[in-house]
This record gives C-alpha cells, structure tokens and sequence, in this order.
C-alpha cells in the first residue's frame, strides 16, 4: 500500500491524503464521508455498520471498507492533519479511539481499562492498543512530533496535546516551575518510562488567540498576569 500525502499539514486548505491499494490491500476507513475521490472496480468498497464499540467511541455508524487494486483521495479539514504509523507486535502504546482515521488488515486492536489514578489524569476510563502486522492513520490538531521517554528524567507535556503514550509510563498530574509559572499554566502530565509519546502540536490556545487581539491597557494586562486566577477573574 503507498500513502501520498499530497500538502503540507496546517495549510489553510486543509490536506489531501491519496491511498494506493494493490491486490489483497484492505483499508478500513471510519470516516468515510472524508473521501472525494476513487479510481477502481466499484464493488472494491464495501460500506457497513461499525460494531457497538465502535459506534459508541467514534459516535458514527458507518466505516468503508476499500479492497485492492484501486486509488482513493481523503480530505481533511484545515488544522487537522493525518500521520500513519506501522505498527509491530511490540507496538504498546495507547491511543484515544477518536483519533483513529484508518486501519489495515493485519492490525490488533486490545481495549485497556485504566487504573483509577490515570482515569483521573487522563479522564478516560478506557485507551486502546494497536499492535500487529499494519498500519493506523492517527487524527491530529496540527503536527504530531515524537518525544522519547525517560524511566528517571521527567518530562512534562500539555495535558490538551497528548496523543498516545506506552503502557508502561508513569503518569502524573502536574505543573512545573516557580510559583507564578506554576499559577499561569494548564495542567500538565509529568511522565516517566521507556518508549516514545507523541504529541500534537495544534491544540487550540485561547488565551494566545485572546492576547492577539486584545487591545487592553497595559494596567489591566499586568493585573492578570499577577493576580492568581486573574485571566478569569478580570475581563
């Protein structure tokens, strides 16, 4: 199977993805209203209901399932981009459903019930684990950058910007730097262990969206960012 990415992700005109399936590839695309054009024997997508899991964590009904040879094109809105990722029988990190665009055949899918403290920290109860002979299409706001773990050496990233993360990290919740650093910023996950976690690099800013467009006097800017809470509490 190729998979030709045909912009850049983050372009204001969002960005087209074209898959190229030989003989016995099979595809399955959860949101299949996303694809605006094919080149192949018709009977070669085969549209079905998804199963209740899938409904339930998707909150969509129909997945298409696209079968070798033929081409298809998917668009995707600006500021969403897409990122495959082969997967291997060791593959062990943990995915949000929601972020599934596609899956091909040959691709391992294992619910994990988390632990009661990281359903606190990630207020999910339940994360999935793709391993196996395949590849996954992952959903992201803006760019998706690797970052490698350490089992000592924290590393704290945006709660809003996690993607996956492996099965053996060690989560928790936390903010970091002196006492006014610590009031200013979002909740964060502290994370040790070994492995990769990816982030997504467009989580949406509304406080940076505010301050670009925020004609305030100088007085009323310096009382929020000194005043504990005061981004909330002053208008």
């Amino acid at each position: 199977m190729d998979i030709q990415y045909e912009s850049e992700p983050g372009l204001l005109g969002g960005q087209a993805v074209t898959f190229g399936l030989n003989v016995d590839d099979k595809v399955h695309v959860l949101h299949p209203g996303q694809i605006i054009a094919y080149r192949g024997s018709p009977g070669n997508r085969s549209d079905k209901l998804m199963n209740f899991k899938g409904m339930y964590r998707k909150h969509k009904l129909i997945q298409a399932d696209m079968t070798g040879p033929c081409q298809f094109v998917v668009s995707l809105p600006p500021s969403v981009s897409m990122k495959s990722i082969q997967l291997t029988d060791e593959s062990d990190l943990l995915y949000d459903f929601r972020h599934l665009f596609f899956y091909t055949a040959g691709v391992k899918m294992d619910t994990r019930i988390l632990s009661m403290k990281n359903i606190m920290i990630t207020r999910d109860a339940v994360k999935m684990k793709f391993s196996g002979n395949g590849i996954i299409g992952i959903l992201t706001q803006g760019q998706i950058l690797e970052l490698t773990l350490h089992p000592e050496e924290a590393i704290y990233v945006d709660s809003r910007s996690i993607i996956a993360y492996p099965e053996n990290a060690k989560l928790e919740l936390s903010v970091y730097g002196n006492h006014l650093a610590s009031q200013h910023m979002n909740y964060h996950w502290k994370m040790t262990g070994r492995g990769t976690v990816l982030i997504q690099s467009g989580a949406r800013n509304h406080e940076l969206e505010r301050d670009l467009h925020n004609d305030d006097g100088i007085f009323k800017r310096v009382l929020r960012e000194v005043i504990p809470f005061g981004g909330i509490i002053i208008k």
